[in-house]
């Protein structure tokens, strides 16, 4: 026996439905690959770049830079340091201080003059000024050196070489215990300032010390050193010639020691320039 069966409405309406998506997918397929055909002929398509679009060329980076190339500059050459004791000669005498008669020796409460182990020692009591100078002596150009050595020296106090010296006529170039150099004229007692204190590395500060003292006298310039050193220049015409001496004096409430040693004297071949008058 046969039976029929009646198709249900809702099979049919989903095979109706299914055509219809199929149908739709496949022309939405089609629309799909025809958008991207276009698309790829609009991409293929070159766009020509307008000016302000161009790319601009990257820079170079220099990582190693050349160095400046320094300026090399001239520099001057400064004049040689002219010689400040020129002229000098042959040693005319050397003294040891092995001779007491050769110098002034005197004693008293107030101050003395004593040659003992080769050292001239003069000493004095506050506020009390001694020289001693060499006997028989008369020189014009020279140099002369000789050490001093101050043991009871403050302050003030100063000792130091005297240069064409009488007894009461002289050039004194005098150290004082505060560390300055000066020179000075005495004449008849009379004290004139030639130079004024000036301060110097090479003068001892106080006691004990030891200092070379030179001074070159020419005419009537004197130039003044210490230990070698140049420290400066006088000029004065009032003695030209005269002995040699040395001296030491307190201005303190102390007392003041010196010994003196060792003193030579070159003789001096020199003529100092003449200077030209401007009227």
């Amino acid at each position: 026996m046969f039976f029929a069966t009646k198709q249900s409405p809702r099979r049919v309406g989903d095979c109706f439905g299914r055509k219809n998506i199929a149908l739709a997918m496949t022309m939405l397929a089609m629309t799909f690959l025809t958008s991207c055909a276009q698309l790829d002929a609009i991409l293929a398509t070159p766009i020509p770049l307008t000016a302000t679009e161009i790319p601009l060329p990257t820079a170079t980076i220099n990582w190693f830079p050349p160095s400046a190339t320094a300026t090399l500059i001239a520099l001057s050459t400064k004049a040689p340091t002219p010689e400040m004791r020129p002229g000098l000669g042959n040693e005319i005498i050397t003294d040891d201080f092995s001779d007491p008669s050769l110098w002034d020796i005197a004693a008293s409460n107030q101050a003395s003059a004593d040659i003992k182990n080769n050292h001239l020692i003069l000493s004095v009591q506050s506020q009390v000024f001694m020289l001693s100078l060499r006997n028989d002596l008369v020189l014009n150009d020279y140099y002369a050196e000789i050490t001093a050595q101050p043991s009871l020296c403050r302050s003030e106090d100063s000792y130091g070489l005297l240069i064409r010296a009488s007894a009461s006529n002289y050039y004194r170039f005098a150290l004082s215990c505060n560390g300055a150099a000066r020179a000075e004229r005495i004449s008849g007692g009379t004290r004139l300032i030639l130079q004024q204190p000036l301060p110097s590395g090479d003068v001892p500060p106080g006691a004990p010390g030891e200092v070379r003292i030179g001074v070159w006298a020419v005419g009537k310039e004197m130039r003044l050193f210490l230990n070698g050193r140049f420290q400066f220049s006088i000029i004065d015409p009032s003695f030209p010639s005269g002995s040699i001496g040395v001296f030491v004096r307190s201005v303190g409430e102390t007392p003041a020691v010196v010994s003196f040693s060792d003193i030579t004297i070159q003789s001096v071949d020199y003529v100092l320039p003449t200077q030209t008058l401007i009227p």
